[in-house]
């Protein structure tokens, strides 16, 4: 990828691609939320994609997911945030279901139709993440019955959790000197210990000025640590 370089100004919208210099970039990230009409207002002076915090910090939990529930709420984030930004076709949803006929009704543009796809998907995994949740309620339950303390390491991303984990647990959980390495939370049972049997869970690492609508995708690292 070609580097850009920072600017405190925008090019002018009239700039064309060919005019543009070798400092131009394949891809603009922006530490800061940005709206859809913002995206598309820098997406043609930069005549590159404009990717915002949100949607880097989703491509890099979509790349991490490992467990069925770390992909289902990695995907419903993304969805979230995708239906604010769905301006034209978007079609795949269709392929899934069997193709598009009978799914559009009277008068439905192609827009609507894939916003309606999307908001059906939004619901499906909404459902399954409750009932994940259910069984994780169950399990917590499980364990206060047992009357089995639970420590869990809490901290920012990177921070050397997981690594922590391994060297008290001996457990070989994935650790890499890179951001949200574990998205899953992991538990395992302390023995020996002179005030009896533990569960250390090892979690996902929190980030600064964390987009609202992510909130949902730690939902398993809030639960680990009731």
């Amino acid at each position: 990828m070609r580097r850009i370089r920072a600017s405190s100004s925008v090019p002018a919208r009239s700039r064309s691609c060919a005019t543009q210099d070798a400092a131009s970039a394949d891809l603009v990230l922006v530490n800061a939320a940005l709206g859809p009409v913002q995206e598309r207002n820098l997406e043609s002076p930069f005549c590159a994609r404009v990717v915002d915090r949100t949607g880097l910090i989703l491509d890099i939990f979509a790349s991490r997911a490992r467990t069925h529930e770390g992909k289902l709420q990695v995907e419903l984030a993304q969805l979230k945030h995708l239906s604010t930004r769905l301006v034209r076709g978007w079609t795949h949803l269709e392929r899934q279901r069997g193709g598009a006929i009978g799914l559009r009704g009277p008068g439905e543009t192609q827009l609507e139709l894939d916003r309606r796809l999307l908001a059906d998907r939004v619901k499906m995994l909404e459902s399954r993440l409750d009932k994940v949740e259910v069984q994780r309620t169950q399990a917590r339950r499980r364990r206060e019955r047992q009357a089995v303390p639970v420590v869990a390491l809490v901290g920012y991303t990177n921070a050397g959790k997981s690594t922590l984990f391994n060297a008290i647990t001996g457990a070989g959980v994935f650790a890499a000197d890179q951001l949200f390495a574990t998205l899953d939370p992991t538990l395992r049972k302390l023995d020996g210990l002179a005030s009896g049997p533990a569960i250390l869970a090892d979690t996902v690492g929190f980030v600064r000025d964390l987009p609202h609508d992510l909130v949902a995708a730690f939902r398993s690292t809030l639960s680990g640590v009731q």
